[in-house]
């Protein structure tokens, strides 16, 4: 709002009457030291391997890799990152979500998943890069661990979620969404298009870890599979490289929880299978492919989807 060139008030008469500081004109910020994006990376590392541990045994277990840091800066790096401990039972002083935002409870206790599109969720994660990093959320299917939905962001603020969720809600809905109790989960507008979706609200117990197991399994993979083997150097290409990675993961990647199939398969049923399968599967009768498709110990309903063809 301040204007430099041709300007009918001085700057220092325009930063009065805009109330703010004349030196914030002209400070350039510092970009993130070297030294600190490796120290960023090698916690990401530790906590990918033991995302149970506290401060306390985290800078332990950098300290085993020869990685110094103090216990505050460990904890300012890992709000930074966005990242927190998972415990088997309440802790204190973990996320804490926005004073005014309505905090819903959760409802998958007890919860037997039969179906695609009975529970899906949602979390962030941070994510590497040579020279910084950003953050990626996405939106998972429960039953099949199909990604519905992803989006990259450089900050932590909630609009890259809320196009994620847009996305996703586009083709299906769920009967119910689980998230943690982070900002970005609780605010009105990201709550507002589940409500207005028609779909259940529920979230994670603070620190429960058992909670939202899915989607903290799928981080692992993402990170072991694609990007600790990657140096994305710009946002364009991590966006490129976990795009490629998510078609995999959705269409090629078998899972054994799901009877060796892949996520597009069990979730959207005869549409994803293989060529050759899909030929077999049309010669049987109707409950002879459903007995066929299902993965062991799986009670799947194939009309469940509408993606079903």
């Amino acid at each position: 709002m301040i204007e430099r060139q041709e300007r009918p008030l001085s700057i220092r008469r325009q930063c009065a009457l805009l109330a703010i500081n004349r030196s914030s004109l002209y400070y350039e910020p510092k970009g993130i030291s070297p030294e600190t994006i490796a120290l960023m990376h090698a916690i990401d590392r530790q906590f990918t391997k033991t995302p149970f541990y506290g401060v306390g045994k985290m800078r332990e277990g950098l300290l085993r890799q020869g990685v110094m840091v103090g216990h505050d800066r460990l904890r300012k790096l890992l709000r930074k990152m966005g990242l927190r401990a998972l415990y088997p039972k309440p802790k204190p002083k973990t996320s804490t979500p926005s004073p005014e935002h309505e905090i819903y409870p959760y409802l998958l206790r007890d919860v037997e998943i039969v179906r695609p599109n009975q529970v899906w969720s949602a979390d962030i994660t941070y994510i590497r890069m040579m020279r910084g990093f950003i953050y990626l959320v996405a939106i998972l299917d429960w039953y099949s661990r199909y990604v519905l939905s992803w989006a990259l962001s450089k900050s932590l603020q909630d609009d890259f979620c809320i196009a994620a969720l847009e996305e996703a809600l586009k083709n299906a809905k769920p009967q119910i969404f689980n998230t943690d109790q982070g900002t970005q989960f609780t605010s009105a507008d990201f709550t507002g298009l589940l409500k207005d979706a028609k779909v259940a609200v529920s979230m994670d117990g603070r620190g429960r870890v058992f909670d939202n197991i899915f989607t903290e399994r799928f981080w692992r993979t993402v990170k072991y599979e694609e990007v600790y083997i990657r140096e994305y150097r710009s946002f364009e290409e991590a966006r490129r490289g976990i795009g490629a990675y998510m078609q995999f993961y959705n269409r090629e990647r078998l899972h054994q929880s799901l009877g060796y199939r892949t996520p597009a398969e069990v979730y959207l049923g005869d549409a994803a299978a293989p060529k050759e399968k899909r030929a077999a599967v049309r010669n049987e009768s109707a409950d002879t492919a459903m007995a066929v498709s299902a993965p062991e110990g799986i009670a799947f309903h194939l009309k469940q989807s509408k993606f079903w063809s």
